[in-house]
């Protein structure tokens, strides 16, 4: 548990980390705490939009609807791995969840299956919602996998968190009974944290290492090479005459 970075020290982490920042109008000081606590903070949760278009799914996320006001996260992490701040303070992105899992959260431990809401949850997690229709169908690039990875990391970084263990980063689904969401991610949240606790064993700066690219089809000969070729050949069947 910690108290909240300053929005400074929070766009701080996030760029040391090699996360592409968009900030929106006003973002520092967008948020829902007249409402509530916002912190301690102990973890990041992770979201699906259930929309498309980047521009859209950002003011929808700064603004909200007439069901839920905004914000409904800190940060939307678009399909380009482009992450857009819209709020930060408390925010309307966790709601009720299980109190046994932010206990497991807070400790390191593997999650329990939720199976309760008797906990605020905007008051203590970071929230990133992920532009994906969240349909199991709409791919997530890789680019935006890790963008979610190198925000992940940049916070627990930040606050010292995943020295213990890798679940300072958590599903939605795996907070509120019902949720499912961020649904068909690769390696799902287990990956997520996989690689989350990878990037904490090296600097800010690191990069995982590119997989090797395969080598090029060899390119078709030129008219001349071909021409060559055959006069050589030409040549040699009349010295076996």
């Amino acid at each position: 548990m910690a108290d909240p970075l300053s929005a400074a020290a929070f766009l701080a982490a996030l760029r040391a980390e090699g996360v592409k920042v968009v900030e929106t109008t006003g973002w520092r000081t967008h948020n829902r705490n007249s409402k509530g606590k916002w912190g301690p903070v102990h973890g990041v949760m992770i979201h699906h939009t259930v929309t498309e278009g980047t521009a859209s799914t950002v003011a929808l996320c700064r603004n909200g609807h007439s069901a839920l006001p905004g914000p409904l996260c800190h940060g939307v992490i678009a399909k380009d791995g482009t992450v857009h701040l819209v709020g930060y303070g408390r925010a309307n992105h966790a709601g009720l969840g299980d109190d046994d899992v932010l206990k497991a959260v807070v400790a390191e431990k593997a999650l329990p299956t939720d199976n309760e809401a008797n906990t605020d949850g905007n008051a203590r997690f970071y929230g990133f919602e992920c532009e994906n229709l969240g349909d199991g169908k709409d791919p997530w690039p890789a680019v935006q996998r890790e963008a979610i990875i190198r925000a992940s990391a940049a916070l627990l970084r930040a606050h010292g968190w995943g020295k213990a263990g890798s679940t300072s980063v958590i599903g939605h689904a795996e907070w509120q009974p019902g949720k499912i969401d961020p649904r068909g991610i690769s390696g799902g949240m287990d990956g997520i944290r996989k690689n989350v606790a990878e990037r904490l064993k090296h600097a800010a700066s690191w990069s995982p290492p590119s997989a090797p690219k395969p080598p090029a089809p060899p390119k078709p000969p030129t008219d001349t090479e071909r021409i060559t070729a055959l006069e050589k050949r030409v040549t040699a069947l009349e010295k076996e005459k």
